[in-house]
């Protein structure tokens, strides 16, 4: 799993599946795009990956178990009073809603954004782009309207869902897209990043069950453990990056997530040049 024709061995495998399952754990919910820095990873370093992008999609499996984790308590709440409590379905119901406009469309142009999209120059100006959005959004809220998941309306979550079809390009972010959509409908700041948290659920875990369903065939048991290892990485380094993007945003916002990314993407596209 090393750069060019270096024929691979365990402690490669180890290191390579390390490096990038934290570095998608940790980007996976902050706002600048998991996806986008695992292509540039993976094109600067010239590494050998298993076949279809499966494992860039696939072990954000590891930052769907964090979420689960983390919030394991809410989501037992929302599962034992879905019968009879107006809140849990309402929580369900903008989950499943937000989720719609862009599975919709990831799975008609899943093949066009694999062989397309997944390019650095790509991810570098939607770095750029997301950060001038995102610093725009935020600046424009004047007005809360939703402080809970529970309470965002029908509208305003399908709303949401068609602000994170944005995240189909690399570079983008899903995390970012779905939280300048909170913001611009207004749904308070933390409230938008954990909405971001969980609307990335079924996202996340329909991207994944593509992938390995369509690559599992070609995958070699080197690509197994790669795959294991980064999963595992990548559950570990979410859950320090919740934690922290909770942190960040409760204090200063999201204006130093907006400022990284139009200076990463910036760099890029002059490297690139």
């Amino acid at each position: 799993m090393v750069a060019d024709d270096a024929s691979p061995d365990l402690e490669n495998i180890v290191l390579v599946g390390m490096l990038l399952g934290a570095l998608e754990g940790f980007t996976e919910f902050l706002p600048v795009s998991s996806t986008g820095h695992l292509i540039l990873a993976v094109d600067l370093l010239r590494l050998d990956m298993p076949p279809g992008r499966v494992f860039e999609v696939a072990i954000q499996s590891g930052a769907i178990l964090a979420v689960l984790v983390l919030f394991f308590s809410k989501f037992r709440l929302v599962a034992s009073g879905l019968g009879r409590d107006p809140a849990s379905r309402a929580f369900l119901r903008n989950i499943l809603l937000t989720s719609i406009p862009a599975g919709v469309l990831g799975v008609a142009f899943h093949e066009t954004i694999l062989s397309v999209l997944f390019d650095p120059r790509v991810v570098a100006v939607a770095l750029v782009a997301g950060g001038i959005v995102m610093l725009v959004a935020e600046r424009i809220q004047t007005v809360v309207r939703f402080r809970e998941v529970e309470e965002i309306s029908p509208g305003a979550a399908l709303a949401i869902g068609g602000a994170q079809c944005l995240a189909l390009i690399p570079g983008m972010s899903r995390s970012a897209a779905t939280i300048i959509g909170g913001l611009l409908v207004g749904v308070e700041r933390r409230t938008a990043a954990e909405f971001s948290f969980f609307a990335a659920l079924p996202v996340l875990l329909g991207a994944a069950a593509i992938q390995i369903g369509k690559n599992a065939g070609d995958l070699a048991l080197q690509d197994g453990l790669l795959l294991g290892l980064g999963t595992l990485t990548a559950f570990v380094f979410a859950t320090v990056a919740i934690k922290f993007l909770l942190a960040v945003v409760a204090r200063v916002g999201f204006g130093p997530f907006a400022i990284y990314r139009i200076a990463l993407g910036s760099v890029i596209l002059i490297v690139l040049a």
